[in-house]
C-alpha cells in the first residue's frame, strides 16, 4: 500500500463477550461486545480507568483476555479466544499497526530506520538486524515520511525530534507496514494542542483516503467529535454509548460519567468543547 494510494480496504474488528480482570480479581472489562466495520474511524472514549487501554492491548493480542471470553477477530484472523492467544499471532499482526502514547521509537537510530522497522513482520529477521533493506523499501519509507510531513527528517536521530514529530514517525511506520487497521492508544495524551491536532488529522486522512480502519482511544471529547464519525464510550469496563460522534453533548456525557465528565469535556486550544 503506497502512502499516496488507497488500500484495497480496511478490515473489520469483532469482539464477543470479552472480559478481563486483574490478578487480584478486579474486573476491567465485563462481557464486552463490539463490532467495527472495515474502513471505519472510531473513537474509544472514557475517563481514566474505564478500560480503554486494556481493550487496546487485547485487540492485537498483546494481552490475553480472561478464560471463558469469546473470540477477538481482526478481519478473518482469530487473535485470541477463551483466554488464549492464537497460534501464529506474529503473522496476523502484520496487518495491525499500533501507535502508543510512548512513541516506541529507537532514539539512537535515524528516523528512516525507525520507519523501516515497520517491515519486521514481513521481512526475514536477519535482514532487519543487518538493516538490509531494498531500494524499494527505502523509497516506501521515505514516501511514508513525506505523507506525515516529515520527509526532511529522514536522517535525523529519532531522539532529537519533538513528541509530536515522533508520533508522526510511528504513524509512518504503520504505513510502511501496510497496516489495514491502526490501533492508536492515547496517541495525543502527552502532546501539545497543535501537535495533537496534526496527529489526529493524519490518522483521519489515512482512514479517509486509504480506507484503513482506525480505532483511537481518547480522553477529550472535542477530538472525538472533530475527527471520528463514531464514538464508543466505556465506563467501568462496559459499553455505555455507541453512536455518531456528533450526537455527543454535555448532558449525555454527564449522564454517562458523572463527576468524571469534566476531564472529558475539557476542550484543547483551537477545538470546540461538547455543547
Amino acid at each position: 500500500m503506497s502512502p499516496e494510494g488507497r488500500a484495497d480496504s480496511g478490515v473489520g474488528i469483532s469482539l464477543r463477550s470479552v472480559s478481563k480482570s486483574y490478578a487480584e480479581g478486579r474486573p476491567v472489562l465485563r462481557g464486552l461486545n463490539l463490532e467495527v466495520a472495515p474502513g471505519e474511524c472510531v473513537a474509544l472514549l472514557g475517563a481514566s480507568g474505564s478500560g480503554k487501554s486494556t481493550l487496546m492491548r487485547l485487540l492485537p493480542g498483546f494481552m490475553a483476555a480472561d478464560e471463558g471470553s469469546g473470540p477477538i477477530r481482526i478481519g478473518d484472523s482469530l487473535v485470541q479466544e477463551d483466554g488464549r492467544i492464537a497460534a501464529g499471532i506474529r503473522a496476523r499482526r502484520a496487518e495491525i499497526g499500533c501507535v502508543f502514547q510512548q512513541f516506541n521509537l529507537v532514539g539512537r537510530l535515524d528516523v528512516l530506520t525507525n520507519v523501516l522497522i515497520g517491515l519486521l513482520a514481513r521481512v526475514p529477521l536477519w535482514r532487519s538486524v543487518l538493516r538490509r533493506f531494498s531500494a524499494e523499501e527505502i523509497r516506501a519509507a521515505q514516501a511514508a515520511l513525506e505523507a506525515v510531513g516529515l520527509g526532511e527528517m529522514a536522517t535525523r536521530r529519532a531522539s532529537t525530534l519533538s513528541g509530536g514529530q515522533q508520533q508522526r514517525v510511528a504513524i509512518a511506520r504503520c504505513l510502511v507496514q501496510q497496516a489495514r487497521v491502526i490501533l492508536a492508544d492515547e496517541p495525543i495524551a502527552s502532546l501539545d494542542p497543535e501537535s495533537a491536532r496534526k496527529v489526529m488529522e493524519i490518522l483521519a486522512r489515512i482512514n479517509r483516503e486509504q480506507g484503513v480502519t482506525v480505532v483511537v482511544s481518547l480522553h477529550q471529547v472535542a477530538y472525538a467529535r472533530r475527527f471520528c464519525r463514531r464514538v464508543v464510550a466505556l465506563r467501568g469496563g462496559e459499553v455505555v454509548h455507541d453512536g455518531p460522534a456528533d450526537g455527543l453533548n454535555a448532558p449525555l456525557l454527564r449522564g454517562l460519567y458523572g463527576a468524571a465528565v469534566e476531564e472529558l469535556l475539557e476542550a484543547p486550544e483551537g477545538l470546540a468543547a461538547a455543547p
